[in-house]
């Protein structure tokens, strides 16, 4: 197998990711659940109107990210700038739907109040374990 099926496999499999931002050097870090378009090498995930992270990603849109496995250590994580998205929730349901089923029920009941951002993603950290911890160049 090689790095880039593991990267993959990471991002298809893991649901959650911890988010970091800093503003005014002051850093704070959130769980979310995102998607991964491997054709762009784009993260997607939402927040609702009015949420904090929204104006910090207004005051620096710089990020740090990492995947939250469920079970033993892979993860990937990367840096990169957030954006808000040209595409809406709706555009990418059901990839969301997919990857996520409780995000029926939620895109259902409050999609029109979400809005969807990115993170374009060209180089990341993919630890399997300890021992094997490789950079990949997307």
């Amino acid at each position: 197998m090689t790095i880039k099926n593991d990267f993959l496999r990471i991002m298809n499999n893991q649901i959650e990711m911890a988010l970091a931002t800093s503003v005014n050097n002051y850093p704070n870090v959130r769980i979310i659940n995102f998607i991964f378009d491997a054709s762009t090498n784009i993260i997607f995930f939402t927040s609702f109107e009015e949420n904090k992270k929204i104006k910090e990603f207004e005051e620096n849109s710089n990020v740090s990210f990492t995947t939250i496995p469920k079970i033993g250590f892979e993860h990937v994580k990367s840096t990169g700038i957030v954006k808000k998205s040209n595409k809406t929730i709706f555009d990418v349901s059901e990839e969301f739907i997919k990857k996520i089923p409780e995000y029926k029920e939620l895109i259902e009941e409050v999609g029109n109040h979400l809005i969807l951002f990115e993170i374009m993603v060209d180089t990341a950290i993919v630890t399997l374990d300890f021992e094997n911890i490789n950079t990949i160049k997307l």
